[in-house]
């Protein structure tokens, strides 16, 4: 291979190999699903519009199949990798399949969702086959430790995407909408078919792509308009003068802060947005 070459990418008798080396079991209870299929990392790189000057974050690489296809095209991919033997295989398959990218990777085993800081430049996209069952509070962390994340493009369950992508007034708007929000602008990015993945999940799954935007301005922290958020769906069905009442102390006192921020007591959360969360939140009793 030349220096000036680019990287291998890994298909399904590749992922297979390198399993049956490991020894891997893939596990459910760390969502470990495997992309076997060249076309669809290609496919994630291109929708997720990095380019030579991008510093891109990955959460769970596994085996490697998506770095190979970001190496190819980032100045630099930081891996975070929960599991210890996919992490310390991961630099050995990049210098087999990419040895002239190899030195553009550091590998970070660690849970994602307890990092608290990420080694080198500053990263300026996050781009992941997320774990599924840890998704959404895995980009919310990441989103809020890194002000230097500017986009992303992240592959999860579908009906997550659909949560993530989700507008005020949908049925399967949310807290995952609503707190995403937040941070980004949100949209659904396309679908990926089960046959991609080995071993192949039992969901379908979607793209899901973001651009960081200012957030909402406010004198609260953060946690205090989420406390809001979560509370305002904890029981949906409920009218927010009754969702709030636990917040602000009493049903009269939400009602009191909810007719102050210009909200309808008998609304309920699924017809807000997050500036309408933030400016009850400034009318709650501290």
């Amino acid at each position: 291979m030349t220096p000036s070459a680019g990287p291998r990418f890994l298909g399904p008798a590749d992922v297979r190999l390198l399993a049956a080396e490991l020894d891997l079991r893939p596990t459910k209870q760390r969502g470990q699903n495997f992309v076997i299929d060249p076309n669809t990392v290609r496919r994630i790189v291109r929708e997720s519009g990095i380019g030579p000057d991008d510093v891109v974050l990955e959460v769970g690489p596994g085996l490697g199949s998506l770095t190979l296809a970001l190496l190819g095209v980032a100045r630099r991919v930081v891996a975070i990798e929960v599991d210890p033997v996919l992490a310390g295989r991961l630099p050995a398959t990049v210098a087999e399949l990419a040895p002239a990218q190899a030195d553009r990777l550091d590998v970070v085993a660690a849970d994602a969702l307890r990092v608290a800081e990420v080694p080198g430049p500053p990263p300026t996209a996050l781009v992941a086959n997320l774990p599924y069952n840890v998704s959404v509070p895995v980009l919310l962390h990441l989103l809020a430790l890194l002000p230097s994340l500017e986009r992303g493009l992240v592959m999860v369950q579908s009906e997550v995407a659909d949560r993530l992508a989700a507008a005020p007034g949908s049925k399967v708007y949310g807290v995952p909408s609503v707190k995403a929000a937040w941070f980004a602008d949100v949209r659904r990015a396309g679908s990926v078919g089960r046959t991609v993945f080995w071993p192949a999940p039992n969901v379908d799954s979607g793209l899901v792509a973001w651009t960081r935007r200012e957030p909402p301005t406010t004198r609260l922290p953060r946690e205090r308009v989420f406390a809001v958020v979560d509370a305002a769906f904890a029981h949906r069905r409920k009218a927010l003068r009754g969702a709030l009442k636990g917040l602000a102390g009493s049903a009269t006192a939400a009602e009191q802060a909810l007719a102050a921020a210009g909200i309808d007591p008998l609304a309920r959360g699924e017809s807000l947005g997050i500036q309408d969360f933030v400016r009850i939140a400034e009318e709650l009793p501290a």
